[in-house]
């Protein structure tokens, strides 16, 4: 025991999780992936496990148990990587290359600039313009190799 009585905190899966039917989990599951890929509803960024539970008919903590159970994370992580791989796939596209990060993170569902940046560098370990500005250094050095090939 420390000075402040702390105890090691035990890690311990929530009850709820282990009483769903694993069908269940699995309809939920699917329901989520249609949600998230079909109706890209990651791009709305008031969008929760709650207004996710309303649409599909059920409550927030089978979101929850079933986005830990099938996806590893939670529902706040799984949409930031929706947004980030859409904010990653608009920045890579050449026909987007003048968009601004501003415009780029609203497109992708990010309720700002600031929250895109944060989550990005936390994922990527660099911001999206230093990733934006190294993709397109490594494609303009791709092209400069090939003409002098030819």
């Amino acid at each position: 025991m420390s000075k402040y009585n702390l105890r090691e905190k035990k890690e311990s899966p929530a009850l709820y999780r282990t009483a769903i039917k694993a069908e269940v989990i699995d309809v939920i599951y699917e329901q989520i992936l249609r949600k998230m890929i079909v109706d890209k509803r990651y791009r709305d960024p008031q969008y929760n496990a709650q207004r996710l539970a309303e649409e599909i008919g059920t409550n927030p903590r089978y979101i929850s148990a079933a986005v830990s159970l099938r996806f590893q994370c939670n529902f706040p992580e799984l949409i930031a990587g929706y947004r980030l791989r859409e904010a990653i796939s608009m920045m890579t596209d050449k026909r987007n290359r003048k968009l601004s990060m501003a415009e780029i993170a609203a497109a992708s569902g990010f309720a700002n600039r600031q929250s895109f940046y944060a989550t990005f560098y936390k994922m990527h370990g660099k911001t999206p313009k230093e990733y934006h500005n190294e993709f397109y250094a490594r494609l303009e050095q791709g092209r400069s190799g090939k003409d002098k090939k030819q």
